[in-house]
Protein backbone atom coordinates (compact mmCIF):
# COMPACT_ATOMS: atom_id res chain seq x y z
CA UNK A 1 0.00 0.00 0.00
CA UNK A 2 2.27 2.53 -1.08
CA UNK A 3 1.81 5.56 -2.63
CA UNK A 4 1.36 4.60 -6.05
CA UNK A 5 -1.60 2.16 -4.51
CA UNK A 6 -3.48 5.16 -2.94
CA UNK A 7 -5.07 6.60 -6.26
CA UNK A 8 -8.71 5.06 -5.72
CA UNK A 9 -8.59 5.60 -2.45
CA UNK A 10 -8.44 9.27 -2.91
CA UNK A 11 -11.92 9.67 -4.26
CA UNK A 12 -13.04 7.97 -1.13
CA UNK A 13 -11.33 10.38 1.41
CA UNK A 14 -12.90 12.89 3.28
CA UNK A 15 -10.91 15.81 3.40
CA UNK A 16 -10.61 18.44 5.89
CA UNK A 17 -9.72 22.29 5.16
CA UNK A 18 -6.76 23.38 7.24
CA UNK A 19 -6.61 27.53 7.60
CA UNK A 20 -6.66 29.24 10.29
CA UNK A 21 -8.88 31.31 11.24
CA UNK A 22 -7.81 35.24 10.76
CA UNK A 23 -10.40 36.70 12.91
CA UNK A 24 -8.94 34.50 16.11
CA UNK A 25 -5.14 34.44 15.18
CA UNK A 26 -5.17 30.50 15.60
CA UNK A 27 -3.15 28.47 13.65
CA UNK A 28 -5.24 25.04 13.53
CA UNK A 29 -3.84 21.52 13.55
CA UNK A 30 -5.43 18.73 12.35
CA UNK A 31 -5.15 15.36 13.74
CA UNK A 32 -6.47 12.66 12.67
CA UNK A 33 -7.22 9.56 14.43
CA UNK A 34 -8.68 5.65 14.45
CA UNK A 35 -9.71 5.55 18.36
CA UNK A 36 -13.23 4.98 19.30
CA UNK A 37 -14.72 4.62 23.02
CA UNK A 38 -13.05 5.57 25.93
CA UNK A 39 -9.71 5.95 24.01
CA UNK A 40 -11.47 8.50 22.02
CA UNK A 41 -12.17 10.27 24.88
CA UNK A 42 -8.96 10.23 26.16
CA UNK A 43 -7.84 11.73 22.82
CA UNK A 44 -10.56 14.50 23.14
CA UNK A 45 -9.52 15.41 26.29
CA UNK A 46 -5.95 15.88 25.49
CA UNK A 47 -6.56 18.03 22.70
CA UNK A 48 -8.64 20.50 24.56
CA UNK A 49 -6.13 20.45 27.58
CA UNK A 50 -3.30 21.32 24.80
CA UNK A 51 -5.80 24.14 23.64
CA UNK A 52 -6.28 25.22 26.95
CA UNK A 53 -2.73 25.79 27.91
CA UNK A 54 -2.16 27.84 24.90
CA UNK A 55 -3.60 30.57 22.83
CA UNK A 56 -1.33 30.06 19.74
CA UNK A 57 -2.70 27.11 18.34
CA UNK A 58 -5.75 24.45 18.11
CA UNK A 59 -5.50 21.18 17.77
CA UNK A 60 -8.55 19.50 16.15
CA UNK A 61 -8.67 15.86 16.40
CA UNK A 62 -10.96 14.02 13.99
CA UNK A 63 -11.81 10.36 14.04
CA UNK A 64 -11.48 8.69 10.64
CA UNK A 65 -12.65 5.40 10.86
CA UNK A 66 -10.59 2.34 11.77
CA UNK A 67 -6.46 2.49 11.43
CA UNK A 68 -6.33 0.99 7.93
CA UNK A 69 -8.96 3.96 6.77
CA UNK A 70 -7.55 6.55 8.54
CA UNK A 71 -3.81 5.44 6.80
CA UNK A 72 -5.56 5.38 3.38
CA UNK A 73 -7.39 8.77 4.09
CA UNK A 74 -4.21 10.59 5.50
CA UNK A 75 -2.41 9.61 1.86
CA UNK A 76 -5.10 10.67 -0.20
CA UNK A 77 -5.80 13.75 1.20
CA UNK A 78 -1.72 14.15 0.93
CA UNK A 79 -2.10 13.35 -2.85
CA UNK A 80 -4.83 15.47 -2.80
CA UNK A 81 -2.76 18.23 -1.35
CA UNK A 82 -4.84 18.60 2.27
CA UNK A 83 -3.26 16.09 4.32
CA UNK A 84 -3.76 16.75 8.07
CA UNK A 85 -0.65 17.82 10.14
CA UNK A 86 -0.95 14.93 12.71
CA UNK A 87 -1.81 11.25 11.31
CA UNK A 88 -2.31 8.37 13.56
CA UNK A 89 -0.91 5.12 11.66
CA UNK A 90 -0.44 1.34 13.24
CA UNK A 91 2.69 0.01 13.90
CA UNK A 92 2.31 -2.22 11.05
CA UNK A 93 1.75 1.02 8.39
CA UNK A 94 5.30 1.92 9.26
CA UNK A 95 6.95 0.88 6.14
CA UNK A 96 4.76 2.03 3.75
CA UNK A 97 5.11 5.29 5.47
CA UNK A 98 8.88 5.50 5.97
CA UNK A 99 8.87 4.24 1.98
CA UNK A 100 6.51 8.04 1.33
CA UNK A 101 9.46 10.09 0.68
CA UNK A 102 8.13 13.69 1.09
CA UNK A 103 4.88 13.16 2.43
CA UNK A 104 5.78 12.81 6.26
CA UNK A 105 8.11 15.21 8.25
CA UNK A 106 10.73 12.90 10.71
CA UNK A 107 9.55 14.01 14.09
CA UNK A 108 13.46 14.15 15.10
CA UNK A 109 13.83 16.93 11.90
CA UNK A 110 10.92 18.61 13.42
CA UNK A 111 11.96 18.92 16.64
CA UNK A 112 15.79 20.23 15.56
CA UNK A 113 14.33 22.47 13.27
CA UNK A 114 11.67 24.11 15.92
CA UNK A 115 13.95 24.40 18.34
CA UNK A 116 11.70 22.26 20.74
CA UNK A 117 13.21 20.09 23.78
CA UNK A 118 13.88 16.36 22.94
CA UNK A 119 15.82 13.81 23.46
CA UNK A 120 15.19 10.36 21.89
CA UNK A 121 16.70 9.17 25.03
CA UNK A 122 13.95 9.63 27.13
CA UNK A 123 11.82 7.17 25.63
CA UNK A 124 11.19 3.85 26.12
CA UNK A 125 13.89 2.08 23.64
CA UNK A 126 12.28 -0.87 23.40
CA UNK A 127 8.62 1.28 21.99
CA UNK A 128 11.08 3.90 20.22
CA UNK A 129 13.28 1.47 18.54
CA UNK A 130 9.97 0.21 16.30
CA UNK A 131 9.74 3.88 15.04
CA UNK A 132 13.13 4.71 14.35
CA UNK A 133 15.82 4.33 12.12
CA UNK A 134 19.48 2.03 13.24
CA UNK A 135 21.07 5.51 13.86
CA UNK A 136 17.93 6.00 16.53
CA UNK A 137 16.67 8.78 14.55
CA UNK A 138 13.06 8.88 15.67
CA UNK A 139 10.54 9.04 12.57
CA UNK A 140 7.45 9.19 14.24
CA UNK A 141 6.14 9.69 17.62
CA UNK A 142 4.93 6.76 19.54
CA UNK A 143 1.67 7.09 21.02
CA UNK A 144 -1.01 4.21 22.01
CA UNK A 145 1.70 1.07 22.46
CA UNK A 146 0.39 -1.94 23.81
CA UNK A 147 1.88 -5.49 23.37
CA UNK A 148 0.25 -9.15 23.29
CA UNK A 149 -0.66 -10.78 26.60
CA UNK A 150 -2.80 -13.54 28.20
CA UNK A 151 -6.04 -12.20 30.03
CA UNK A 152 -7.06 -15.39 32.30
CA UNK A 153 -10.90 -15.53 33.91
CA UNK A 154 -9.48 -16.44 37.18
CA UNK A 155 -13.03 -17.69 38.70
CA UNK A 156 -13.66 -20.17 35.89
CA UNK A 157 -9.86 -21.49 36.58
CA UNK A 158 -10.49 -22.14 40.07
CA UNK A 159 -13.84 -24.00 39.34
CA UNK A 160 -11.92 -26.28 37.41
CA UNK A 161 -9.22 -26.60 39.84
CA UNK A 162 -6.89 -25.17 37.12
CA UNK A 163 -3.58 -22.61 37.49
CA UNK A 164 -2.83 -19.99 35.44
CA UNK A 165 0.02 -21.68 32.64
CA UNK A 166 3.27 -20.41 31.74
CA UNK A 167 3.97 -22.27 28.90
CA UNK A 168 1.97 -23.21 25.68
CA UNK A 169 2.30 -26.84 26.95
CA UNK A 170 0.28 -25.93 30.25
CA UNK A 171 -1.98 -23.78 27.86
CA UNK A 172 -3.11 -27.05 26.43
CA UNK A 173 -3.32 -28.93 29.35
CA UNK A 174 -5.31 -26.62 30.98
CA UNK A 175 -7.45 -25.74 28.17
CA UNK A 176 -8.78 -29.47 27.77
CA UNK A 177 -9.52 -29.16 31.04
CA UNK A 178 -11.78 -25.22 31.12
CA UNK A 179 -13.16 -27.29 27.89
CA UNK A 180 -14.33 -30.41 29.54
CA UNK A 181 -15.50 -28.13 32.59
CA UNK A 182 -18.38 -26.15 31.26
CA UNK A 183 -16.89 -24.22 28.30
CA UNK A 184 -17.02 -26.77 25.43
CA UNK A 185 -17.01 -24.38 22.90
CA UNK A 186 -13.75 -22.61 23.79
CA UNK A 187 -10.94 -23.28 25.78
CA UNK A 188 -8.53 -20.90 25.09
CA UNK A 189 -8.43 -18.44 22.04
CA UNK A 190 -6.90 -15.46 20.65
CA UNK A 191 -7.64 -12.42 18.41
CA UNK A 192 -5.02 -10.83 15.68
CA UNK A 193 -4.51 -14.35 14.46
CA UNK A 194 -0.90 -13.38 12.82
CA UNK A 195 0.24 -10.83 14.87
CA UNK A 196 -0.10 -13.50 18.36
CA UNK A 197 0.42 -16.72 16.49
CA UNK A 198 2.98 -15.73 13.89
CA UNK A 199 4.55 -12.18 14.57
CA UNK A 200 4.84 -12.19 18.64
CA UNK A 201 5.85 -16.02 19.04
CA UNK A 202 8.64 -15.49 16.63
CA UNK A 203 9.76 -12.56 18.57
CA UNK A 204 8.54 -14.59 22.36
CA UNK A 205 11.01 -17.01 21.28
CA UNK A 206 13.98 -15.95 19.12
CA UNK A 207 13.13 -16.97 15.92
CA UNK A 208 12.99 -14.94 12.82
CA UNK A 209 9.92 -13.92 10.86
CA UNK A 210 11.72 -12.61 8.32
CA UNK A 211 15.51 -12.17 6.87
CA UNK A 212 17.35 -8.26 7.70
CA UNK A 213 15.96 -8.31 11.39
CA UNK A 214 12.14 -8.75 10.12
CA UNK A 215 12.88 -5.94 7.67
CA UNK A 216 13.96 -3.39 9.97
CA UNK A 217 17.55 -3.32 8.54
CA UNK A 218 16.16 -3.32 4.61
CA UNK A 219 13.09 -3.40 1.89
CA UNK A 220 14.76 -6.64 0.43
CA UNK A 221 13.66 -8.89 3.78
CA UNK A 222 12.61 -12.50 2.70
CA UNK A 223 10.08 -14.17 4.72
CA UNK A 224 10.96 -17.76 6.84
CA UNK A 225 8.29 -18.45 9.59
CA UNK A 226 7.54 -21.52 8.06
CA UNK A 227 10.24 -23.03 10.39
CA UNK A 228 9.74 -26.08 12.88
CA UNK A 229 8.52 -23.91 16.01
CA UNK A 230 5.61 -21.96 13.84
CA UNK A 231 4.62 -25.02 12.24
CA UNK A 232 4.58 -26.98 15.47
CA UNK A 233 2.05 -24.34 17.47
CA UNK A 234 -0.08 -24.23 14.17
CA UNK A 235 -0.15 -27.76 14.37
CA UNK A 236 -1.04 -28.20 17.63
CA UNK A 237 -3.64 -25.32 17.15
CA UNK A 238 -5.34 -27.32 14.54
CA UNK A 239 -5.34 -30.38 16.48
CA UNK A 240 -7.10 -28.74 19.25
CA UNK A 241 -9.95 -27.08 16.90
CA UNK A 242 -11.04 -30.39 16.27
CA UNK A 243 -13.26 -30.27 19.56
CA UNK A 244 -13.13 -26.36 20.40
CA UNK A 245 -10.70 -26.70 22.81
CA UNK A 246 -9.36 -23.94 21.09
CA UNK A 247 -11.73 -22.05 19.30
CA UNK A 248 -10.50 -19.44 15.85
CA UNK A 249 -11.56 -15.94 16.53
CA UNK A 250 -10.78 -14.15 13.94
CA UNK A 251 -8.46 -12.01 12.42
CA UNK A 252 -9.05 -9.02 13.94
CA UNK A 253 -10.31 -8.29 17.25
CA UNK A 254 -13.62 -8.33 17.16
CA UNK A 255 -14.09 -12.07 18.72
CA UNK A 256 -12.68 -10.36 21.92
CA UNK A 257 -16.43 -10.39 23.57
CA UNK A 258 -16.16 -14.03 23.87
CA UNK A 259 -13.81 -13.57 27.08
CA UNK A 260 -15.42 -10.48 28.64
CA UNK A 261 -18.82 -12.82 28.31
CA UNK A 262 -16.96 -15.72 29.93
CA UNK A 263 -16.86 -18.11 27.22
CA UNK A 264 -13.53 -18.14 26.81
CA UNK A 265 -11.59 -18.39 29.99
CA UNK A 266 -8.01 -17.66 28.58
CA UNK A 267 -7.58 -15.94 25.82
CA UNK A 268 -4.46 -14.28 23.83
CA UNK A 269 -5.06 -10.15 22.71
CA UNK A 270 -3.40 -7.05 23.25
CA UNK A 271 -2.86 -5.25 26.06
CA UNK A 272 -5.18 -2.51 25.35
CA UNK A 273 -8.39 -4.59 25.86
CA UNK A 274 -7.34 -3.50 29.39
CA UNK A 275 -10.77 -0.94 28.77
CA UNK A 276 -13.59 -3.38 27.54
CA UNK A 277 -12.18 -5.91 30.15
CA UNK A 278 -12.61 -3.96 32.73
CA UNK A 279 -16.05 -2.17 32.14
CA UNK A 280 -17.68 -5.67 30.94
CA UNK A 281 -15.89 -8.33 32.82
CA UNK A 282 -18.21 -9.89 35.66
CA UNK A 283 -15.75 -11.82 36.82
CA UNK A 284 -11.70 -11.38 38.60
CA UNK A 285 -9.57 -11.24 35.99
CA UNK A 286 -6.11 -10.79 35.70
CA UNK A 287 -3.06 -10.30 32.29
CA UNK A 288 0.19 -12.64 32.12
CA UNK A 289 2.63 -13.07 30.13
CA UNK A 290 2.38 -14.58 26.39
CA UNK A 291 2.79 -18.73 27.15
CA UNK A 292 6.58 -20.26 25.38
CA UNK A 293 7.28 -23.41 24.53
CA UNK A 294 10.27 -24.15 27.34
CA UNK A 295 11.78 -26.43 24.89
CA UNK A 296 13.03 -23.02 22.48
CA UNK A 297 16.33 -21.90 23.55
CA UNK A 298 16.72 -18.91 25.48
CA UNK A 299 12.70 -18.65 25.63
CA UNK A 300 11.13 -16.12 26.12
CA UNK A 301 13.45 -13.83 24.77
CA UNK A 302 10.89 -9.97 24.10
CA UNK A 303 7.85 -9.34 22.79
CA UNK A 304 7.54 -6.35 20.60
CA UNK A 305 4.93 -3.56 20.48
CA UNK A 306 1.67 -3.01 19.13
CA UNK A 307 -0.49 0.17 19.00
CA UNK A 308 0.05 2.66 16.64
CA UNK A 309 2.10 6.13 16.13
CA UNK A 310 1.68 9.66 15.25
CA UNK A 311 3.58 10.90 11.69
CA UNK A 312 3.11 14.81 10.90
CA UNK A 313 2.82 14.89 7.59
CA UNK A 314 4.94 16.88 4.74
CA UNK A 315 3.83 20.10 3.13
CA UNK A 316 3.19 22.53 5.98
CA UNK A 317 4.31 26.19 6.72
CA UNK A 318 6.96 26.60 9.57
CA UNK A 319 4.54 28.14 11.49
CA UNK A 320 1.91 24.79 11.74
CA UNK A 321 5.23 23.08 12.39
CA UNK A 322 5.70 24.94 15.22
CA UNK A 323 2.76 24.03 16.67
CA UNK A 324 2.89 20.29 16.42
CA UNK A 325 5.98 20.11 17.52
CA UNK A 326 4.65 21.85 20.88
CA UNK A 327 1.65 19.25 21.10
CA UNK A 328 4.31 16.50 20.68
CA UNK A 329 6.18 18.29 23.96
CA UNK A 330 3.07 18.84 25.67
CA UNK A 331 2.10 14.61 25.24
CA UNK A 332 5.73 13.83 26.19
CA UNK A 333 4.98 15.76 29.46
CA UNK A 334 5.33 13.07 32.51
CA UNK A 335 2.32 13.59 34.01
CA UNK A 336 -0.08 13.17 30.78
CA UNK A 337 1.74 10.10 30.02
CA UNK A 338 1.11 8.94 33.34
CA UNK A 339 -2.31 10.24 32.61
CA UNK A 340 -2.48 8.10 29.34
CA UNK A 341 -1.42 5.25 30.61
CA UNK A 342 -3.99 4.88 33.94
CA UNK A 343 -7.00 6.01 31.16
CA UNK A 344 -6.29 3.64 28.80
CA UNK A 345 -4.31 0.78 29.52
CA UNK A 346 -1.58 1.84 26.80
CA UNK A 347 2.06 2.25 27.90
CA UNK A 348 3.66 5.29 29.31
CA UNK A 349 6.53 6.44 26.09
CA UNK A 350 9.10 7.95 28.66
CA UNK A 351 10.87 6.14 31.53
CA UNK A 352 10.20 9.30 33.64
CA UNK A 353 6.55 8.30 33.35
CA UNK A 354 6.94 4.41 34.11
CA UNK A 355 9.00 5.38 36.98
CA UNK A 356 6.62 7.53 38.67
CA UNK A 357 3.83 5.17 37.84
CA UNK A 358 5.32 2.48 39.77
CA UNK A 359 6.83 4.72 42.92
CA UNK A 360 2.96 5.68 42.86
CA UNK A 361 2.02 1.91 43.55
CA UNK A 362 -0.11 1.97 40.42
CA UNK A 363 0.90 -1.66 39.24
CA UNK A 364 0.13 -3.23 43.02
CA UNK A 365 -3.79 -3.04 42.96
CA UNK A 366 -3.32 -3.76 38.99
CA UNK A 367 -0.19 -5.59 38.14
CA UNK A 368 -1.51 -6.60 34.65
CA UNK A 369 -0.89 -3.03 33.59
CA UNK A 370 2.56 -3.72 33.92
CA UNK A 371 2.76 -7.41 32.33
CA UNK A 372 3.48 -5.83 28.49
CA UNK A 373 6.12 -3.33 30.00
CA UNK A 374 7.69 -6.40 31.82
CA UNK A 375 7.27 -8.26 28.58
CA UNK A 376 9.13 -5.68 26.26
CA UNK A 377 11.76 -5.33 28.54
CA UNK A 378 12.39 -9.11 29.64
CA UNK A 379 15.69 -9.19 27.63
CA UNK A 380 17.73 -6.72 25.35
CA UNK A 381 16.64 -7.07 22.00
CA UNK A 382 17.91 -9.57 19.00
CA UNK A 383 17.89 -9.33 15.13
CA UNK A 384 14.36 -11.69 15.66
CA UNK A 385 13.09 -9.60 18.34
CA UNK A 386 13.60 -5.60 17.80
CA UNK A 387 9.76 -5.03 15.84
CA UNK A 388 9.30 -5.70 12.29
CA UNK A 389 9.05 -3.55 9.61
CA UNK A 390 7.43 -5.13 6.50
CA UNK A 391 5.66 -3.47 3.21
CA UNK A 392 2.16 -4.00 2.08
CA UNK A 393 1.76 -5.47 5.64
CA UNK A 394 -2.51 -5.00 6.01
CA UNK A 395 -1.91 -7.60 2.64
CA UNK A 396 -0.20 -9.58 4.14
CA UNK A 397 -1.86 -10.01 7.39
CA UNK A 398 -4.71 -11.07 4.97
CA UNK A 399 -2.90 -13.60 3.09
CA UNK A 400 -1.03 -14.75 6.23
CA UNK A 401 -4.76 -15.79 7.47
CA UNK A 402 -6.05 -16.99 4.63
CA UNK A 403 -3.82 -19.79 5.07
CA UNK A 404 -3.50 -20.30 9.09
CA UNK A 405 -7.42 -20.39 8.03
CA UNK A 406 -6.77 -23.28 5.83
CA UNK A 407 -4.73 -25.04 7.92
CA UNK A 408 -7.37 -24.55 10.52
CA UNK A 409 -9.97 -25.99 8.22
CA UNK A 410 -8.33 -28.93 7.47
CA UNK A 411 -7.51 -28.10 3.84
CA UNK A 412 -4.21 -27.64 4.29
CA UNK A 413 -1.29 -29.22 6.83
CA UNK A 414 0.00 -26.47 8.86
CA UNK A 415 3.58 -26.84 6.94
CA UNK A 416 1.88 -26.71 3.69
CA UNK A 417 -0.02 -23.27 4.98
CA UNK A 418 2.93 -21.36 6.22
CA UNK A 419 4.47 -22.61 3.21
CA UNK A 420 2.04 -21.13 0.67
CA UNK A 421 1.79 -17.93 3.05
CA UNK A 422 5.34 -17.72 2.76
CA UNK A 423 5.76 -17.96 -0.91
CA UNK A 424 2.59 -15.59 -1.66
CA UNK A 425 4.34 -12.97 0.91
CA UNK A 426 7.54 -12.77 -0.72
CA UNK A 427 5.94 -12.41 -3.74
CA UNK A 428 4.19 -9.16 -2.19
CA UNK A 429 7.37 -7.84 -0.67
CA UNK A 430 9.25 -7.80 -4.04
CA UNK A 431 6.00 -5.95 -5.24
CA UNK A 432 6.43 -3.68 -2.77
CA UNK A 433 10.08 -2.83 -3.42
CA UNK A 434 9.49 -2.23 -7.17
CA UNK A 435 6.28 0.51 -6.35
CA UNK A 436 7.58 2.22 -3.08
CA UNK A 437 8.44 5.71 -3.03
CA UNK A 438 12.12 6.54 -3.04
Amino acid sequence: MTLRHFGAAAAFAITVGMSASPALAVTEIQWWHAMTGANNDVIVKLANDFNAAQSDYKVIPTYKGNYADTMNAGIAAFRAGNAPHIMQVFEVGTATMMAATGAVKPVYKLMAETGEKFDPKAYLPAITGYYSTSKGEMLSFPFNSSSTVMWVNLDELKKANVEIPKTWPDVFTAAKKLHDNGHATCGFSNSWVTWVNLEQLSAWHNVPLSTKANGLDGFDTVLEFNGPLQVKHLEKLVELQKDKTYDYAGRTNTGEGRFTSGECPLYLTSSAFFGNVKAQAKFNFTAVPMPYYPDAKGAPQNSIIGGASLWVMGGKAADDYKGVAKFLSFLSDTDRQVYIHKASGYLPITKAAYEKAKAEGFYKDQPYLETPLLELTNKEPTENSRGLRLGNMVQLRDVWSEEIEQALAGKKTAKQALDAAVERGNTMLRQFEKTAVK
